[in-house]
């Protein structure tokens, strides 16, 4: 659907169906060396000249494409829909500032990187609040908060031997929004060596940005290892894992554990961890009712970070539309001796492999926010802290749940149910503190020679848990 022609979301749909019939052609690798060696600051110091698109036409969201070079190779096409027509947005370097730098001369038409939605309240200032840019990432925050969490519209193959497979948007077309509305809908084709898909995302920002993502994949082959809802994130070290913490900031951090609501109606928290060895969990479910990463952690005091502002980052929940029916929620922990890596991968890959020539439907929605609009009714866990034991291997653990049911008069029968494999625990204590509705839970993990522990532990009160399940895998 290029310039000038009638606007159908079937016609995407169809785009990506003709397009799974034909072997796969990857992308020409046809940027300029001079904007595909740029630095990140050389990258970033490219600012647009024009007005961001409808960004003065009162509609409440207006859109600015971004520029190719970086890690930002590859293009996409744009295309508006107005009234009903397809228009196709052109590159002019014309329309960008390069400060200090000289770019090479008659460009021509060499597309984009992606683009940024830009939020335009009729009252306050405007504020980007999604970037659309890189593989098939994209990323969005809540009003008040800074980047961090990195969605995938698709994931094939994380951490597999032959190496992971990383599918590209080819191209989006913008709807534009009515005038005084809260949302965009755009649609997309993607595009792998396995699949090709349409995928179909609306955006509404605000406090708390929500994102309806629908797609329909047309695997080229069978796909057996698939990642649904995907999300991306740091974590470099925290109170439960100083292994990288010769630095003056005590935790560095963009998401701090896993929440998951497992089919069962059980809330499952895992906090994260930057291992010594590549870690792949997989919480095995049926019909999920939703998991995401989130940043728990909102006091400057724990990262006491100027820059970067980690208090800030976005907890991201993903919701799913309809029966997703067997499989699991997979986590993959990277080591990782830097922070500028995303070393935590989690999503959900269904058990059920999807046939080549098939047409497979999914959906769900995302939440960016400060805090899931859907919160256990028990209490959770506040922090996990780890370190040396009495002697030899052993690790000493301390976890914090807090809950307004921990407050002033706490059950009499309150007990920790802790449990291992392998290894032993000793030296369970639980503490009471009232006055912060917390309690904590401490022990000892004795993990002999084993590299590998599995914990699990709730607090219970009338043979019945009154907080979420905290899971661990400590390893060496």
């Amino acid at each position: 659907m290029g310039d000038n022609q009638s606007f159908d979301p079937a016609n995407v749909t169809d785009i990506a169906r003709q397009l799974a019939r034909k072997p796969f052609v990857p992308q020409p690798n046809d940027l300029p060396d001079f904007f595909s060696n740029l630095n990140f600051d050389q990258y970033v110091s490219i600012k647009s000249l024009r007005t961001p698109i409808w960004g003065t036409e009162g509609r409440g969201i207006a859109v600015e494409p971004l520029h190719r070079g970086f890690v930002f190779n590859n293009a996409v096409d744009l295309y508006l829909v107005e009234d009903g027509t397809v228009r196709r947005i052109g590159f002019d370097p014309s329309k960008f500032d390069y400060g200090r730098l000289t770019p090479p001369e008659k460009l021509g038409d060499i597309g984009f990187s992606g683009f940024k939605l830009i939020a335009t309240p009729s009252e306050g200032p405007p504020f980007d609040f999604a970037i659309v840019q890189g593989a098939t990432f994209f990323r969005a925050i809540a009003k008040g908060q800074t980047f961090g969490a990195t969605a995938r519209a698709l994931t094939l193959k994380p951490a597999e031997a032959k190496g992971e497979e990383f599918p590209a948007f080819r191209a989006f077309w913008l709807e534009r929004p009515a005038v005084g509305s809260n949302g965009i809908t755009i649609h997309a084709v993607l595009d792998s060596e396995s699949t090709t898909g349409a995928v179909r995302m609306t955006f509404r920002p605000g406090d708390m940005t929500i994102i309806d993502v629908e797609t329909t994949l047309f695997p080229r082959v069978n796909l057996e290892h698939v990642g649904l809802g995907g999300i991306g994130s740091t974590y470099f070290y925290g109170p439960n894992d100083r292994r990288n913490a010769d630095d003056m900031r005590p935790a560095v951090y963009e998401s701090s554990g896993l929440q998951m609501l497992n089919g069962k109606g059980e809330w499952l928290w895992r906090p994260l961890h930057n291992p010594e060895t590549l870690q792949i969990s997989a919480f095995v479910d049926n019909a999920p009712r939703g998991f995401g990463l989130l940043q728990r952690e909102r006091s400057y005091e724990a990262f006491q970070d100027d820059d970067r502002r980690l208090e800030r980052r976005p907890s991201l929940w993903v919701e799913p539309l309809g029966d997703w029916a067997q499989g699991s929620v997979q986590l993959l922990e990277i080591p990782t001796d830097a922070e500028i890596n995303q070393n935590i991968l989690t999503y959900w890959r269904p058990k059920a492999p999807m046939a080549a020539g098939s047409e497979v439907p999914f959906a769900y929605r995302q939440y960016w926010c400060w805090s899931p609009p859907e919160r256990p009714p028990l209490a959770t866990v506040a922090t996990t802290r780890v370190g040396r034991g009495s002697g030899g291997r052993r690790r000493r653990f301390a976890v914090d749940f807090s809950g307004d049911m921990l407050g002033d008069t706490l059950p009499a029968d309150l007990k920790p149910v802790l449990t291992v494999g392998p290894g032993t625990v000793q030296n369970v204590k639980l503490w009471p503190y009232p006055e912060r509705k917390t309690v904590r839970v401490a022990f000892e993990l004795d993990p002999g020679n084993e590299n590998a522990c599995e914990m699990r532990l709730i607090l219970e009160a009338g043979g019945k848990p009154i907080s979420e399940t905290w899971l661990y895998r400590w390893t060496p």
